[in-house]
């Protein structure tokens, strides 16, 4: 039996200590941000004189105050502060400290900014239209595009628009800076990423970073919001904290957060594809254009994964995908769970649906015509073989196990008598897939540093590069350990993550959290597991009077020596593949102790065997190093394994719409998700239907509106996230048996992002319940992505909504 979150109990009592829990000291100083209302002006003027008479206030700060003025986690191209010209609305102009938030949020009023507005690009059109882009476009291609498609018996050709979204996090970014002594700073973040938030602060006060540290204890939700975009936050404390020599602290309000940071990236993909009278895919000519914003954050490599997915299951023969990300003046947008994945699968779906649609076929045999398989047919268009391929399984399995065939028939039976009988309510139904890679598709970034340390009461401290945000990262690495190490999962402490113990980790991104930090925690105990092994093989044969804990303060007994450890960067190595625990000379441990498993009477107790260790100045703390093996993705050929593996999973959804009100109810969901041998199986159903229902928010419900560049719904009262009211009435879930995943530890499998990809499910059965009309039984729906009630309502009666379409 699996035990909870780590910190449940905490969670539910109100003891979890977030960083704006943080005790304030009694010189501390609160931070409010001003930042540009509108999308793209000059700043002509900042008069902040009456904010500076207010009593209370400390400082003021503008972007002349950092060192260096510039950051970006790909391309250095986004001022901290704006200076001289602003190009989204909510880009931070100047800081305010005062001695209370009340004050703080009064001289912020005070401060009055002259702008001289000058004109933006608010659509990807526009964009396009004025060559405004991010980098140079991307190209994947395999086979001969161009002529496989002239020669197909059939095409069609269409575009998918894709919204954006906000990641609506509970904690909003903050973060608390203290001046330590000798130019030190220690900054506590709501980040993803620490490495990051040091390297940023270190650079803008012109400090080396062996001078800040920056600590994540955990962090109230994330979801690739705060990747990137927690540093210059934290940043801004720290700017203020080195300026006044006082701590700072900077806690953003949901509206302000909201304003401020870049969403999930907008997509607009055109596609012509051809395709075979069975439904076979033949050739696919995709190209894909994403809103990144004012600056490039992390949007080109957002746009690569939406290249690198836009075959999801399925195996396309002539297959071109080119990729351009345009620059706007909105938010720089950024990292949202799933990545560029679900733009990608999202139009390779509606693909799908089209064909069938086309060919008066079901959906679900024009997928599994085109499903990769286990032979020829199992190489991706980036030249990677798709391993381990669970996808033929997982659609047979979930077709009988959700009765898709009866429902199906059922559903279309209710749908011709509602149009003839003018029924309010129509239903759709849609089963669809999911393959998702896992690994940072930059190669560096796969790499992972732990520490561990034995007490000599037999528990554990371990360190890692992984940041908590809720999703139980910690959870897994304890007891990835902890069973390697036979002891209850009580005995591991997950330390708050550290830049001073662990340096220079890639985000808590990619769902690689615990393959890669997990792994090199494993690592290092089986590092120190090989030494106690070769020490309790000898203390077998040594009468116990004659142990160093009896001997060692007398020095009348030579001490132990064993062999130093082992070097493998294997988390696989020397451990039996089933269990997935390391054995070394024999040497056993379980339930807290150790013996040989040839002898299992002769024992040791683990503590015991540590106190032991210690006497005979065996180390019992270890640092390991992981990185993922085997990428070769060339970035500019294209071609390559780009993925350590893929986590796989099928997903069918059934829905409602209501007629008069475009309003959707999800009446069911059968989800079967292929995560290997999960550590932890009742954490990553968690995942997996958490991920769902966020991915489900953002295919209905959740639609940005702006203003001439300004988020207008930046509340939960303007941003619909889902409630427990649009739940699936019906919600089944388990997990695929698969014991062959063996690149990665344990055989185990990424649980963070791919089950909202199967979210698209929702969205396709929206589009299977509309396609019964009369209008549309030869022209697919066509909808942007969210379908909200509004875009459902526009679907079903297009000549209504006409003059609201118009330009």
């Amino acid at each position: 039996m699996h035990k909870p979150h780590d910190s449940a109990h905490l969670h539910v009592t109100g003891q979890s200590e977030f960083v704006d829990d943080r005790i304030r000291m009694q010189n501390e100083v609160f931070i409010e941000v001003i930042y540009s209302p509108h999308a793209h002006a000059k700043i002509k003027s900042i008069d902040s004189s009456r904010a500076r008479q207010l009593c209370g206030v400390e400082g003021i700060f503008f972007g002349q105050d950092f060192h260096e003025n510039l950051w970006g986690t790909i391309f250095r191209d986004q001022p901290l502060m704006a200076t001289s010209e602003v190009n989204f609305a909510g880009e931070v102009i100047a800081l305010v400290a005062a001695t209370s938030p009340a004050i703080a949020a009064q001289a912020r009023k005070l401060i009055q900014v002259q702008y001289e507005i000058l004109p933006a690009i608010l659509t990807i059109q526009d964009a396009i239209s004025q060559e405004s882009f991010i980098a140079g476009s991307r190209k994947i291609e395999r086979g001969d595009v161009t002529h496989a498609l002239k020669s197909s018996p059939n095409q069609l050709q269409n575009n998918i628009i894709i919204r954006g979204a906000d990641h609506f996090y509970l904690e909003s970014n903050v973060a608390v800076a203290y001046p330590k002594e000798d130019g030190q700073i220690e900054i506590h973040s709501s980040s993803q990423h620490p490495s990051e938030v040091q390297h940023v602060v270190s650079h803008g006060l012109g400090l080396p970073s062996k001078n800040i540290t920056c600590i994540v204890k955990r962090m109230g939700g994330g979801f690739g919001g705060k990747e990137s975009q927690a540093a210059p936050i934290a940043a801004y404390a720290a700017l203020v904290a080195h300026k006044l020599n006082r701590p700072a602290r900077i806690v953003l309000t949901k509206d302000d957060d909201m304003i401020m940071t870049g969403k999930r990236n907008p997509f607009e993909n055109t596609y012509q594809v051809g395709f075979d009278d069975n439904g076979r895919i033949l050739a696919l000519d995709a190209q894909l254009f994403s809103d990144g914003g004012a600056y490039a954050d992390l949007s080109t490599s957002i746009m690569e994964r939406a290249m690198l997915h836009s075959d999801n299951a399925y195996y396309i023969p002539h297959m071109r995908v080119v990729g351009q990300v345009c620059r706007t003046h909105f938010h720089p947008h950024t990292a949202f769970r799933g990545f560029g994945g679900p733009k990608g699968v999202a139009m390779i779906e509606k693909i799908i649906e089209e064909i069938a649609h086309a060919l008066k076929m079901d959906p679900l045999d024009v997928r599994k015509i085109n499903c990769y398989d286990n032979h020829e047919r199992n190489t991706t268009h980036y030249d990677q073989k798709v391993e381990n391929n669970c996808l033929p399984k997982l659609f047979s399995d979930l077709e009988s196990e959700c009765q898709y065939r009866r429902r199906r028939k059922s559903i279309d039976e209710h749908n011709q008598l509602a149009i003839r009988t003018n029924l309010s309510v129509l239903k759709g139904i849609s089963l669809t897939p999911v393959k998702f890679g896992i690994s940072f598709t930059t190669r560096f970034l796969n790499q992972a540093n732990a520490l561990v340390i034995i007490h000599r009461d037999g528990s554990l401290q371990v360190s890692t590069g992984a940041t908590e945000m809720g999703q139980g990262v910690n959870v897994r690495i304890a007891e990835l350990l902890s069973t390697e190490l036979g002891l209850p999962r009580t005995q591991v402490r997950m330390m708050p993550t550290s830049t001073d113990k662990n340096a220079n980790t890639s985000p808590t991104a990619a769902s690689s959290g615990t393959d890669l930090n997990g792994a090199a925690a494993l690592l290092a105990v089986r590092r120190i597991k090989s030494r106690l092994s070769a020490l309790a093989l000898k203390l077998f044969e040594i009468p116990e009077s004659r142990w160093a804990r009896h001997t060692a303060g007398l020095g009348t007994e030579a001490e132990i020596s064993v062999p130093n450890s082992i070097e493998t960067n294997d988390p696989n190595a020397h451990a039996d593949w089933n269990s997935g625990i390391a054995s070394f000379s024999d040497i056993q441990f379980q339930d807290g102790h150790v013996f040989h498993k040839d002898n299992p009477q002769k024992r040791i107790s683990f503590h015991s065997l540590i106190v032991e260790a210690y006497h005979n100045r065996i180390s019992l703390s270890e640092y390991s190093h992981y990185k993922f093996p085997g990428l070769s993705f060339n970035k500019l050929t294209g071609k390559g394994d780009a993925f350590l593996y893929f986590t796989q999973g099928v997903a069918c959804s059934e829905v409602s719409i209501d007629r008069d009100t475009g309003e959707t109810k999800v009446q069911r969901v059968d989800i079967i998700m292929d995560l290997g041998r999960p550590i932890n199986e009742a954490l990553d159903l968690g995942q997996v239907t958490g991920g769902f229902i966020q991915g489900m928010g953002w295919v209905t419900s959740e639609k940005l509106f702006y203003k001439d560049g300004l988020l207008l719904s930046h509340a939960p009262s303007t941003y619909k996230i889902p409630s427990i009211q649009d739940t699936p009435r019906e919600f089944n879930v388990r997990l695929f048996n698969n014991n062959e995943n063996r690149p990665n530890v344990r055989g185990t499998k990424a649980a963070g992002e791919p089950p909202l990809l199967l979210c698209i499910s929702i969205w396709t059965a929206i589009h299977d319940a509309m396609k019964h009309l009369p209008n549309y039984r030869q022209a697919y729906p066509t909808m942007e992505l969210p379908a909200t009630n509004e875009e459902i309502l526009k679907a079903l009666y297009p000549e209504k909504f006409k003059r609201w379409n118009t330009p």
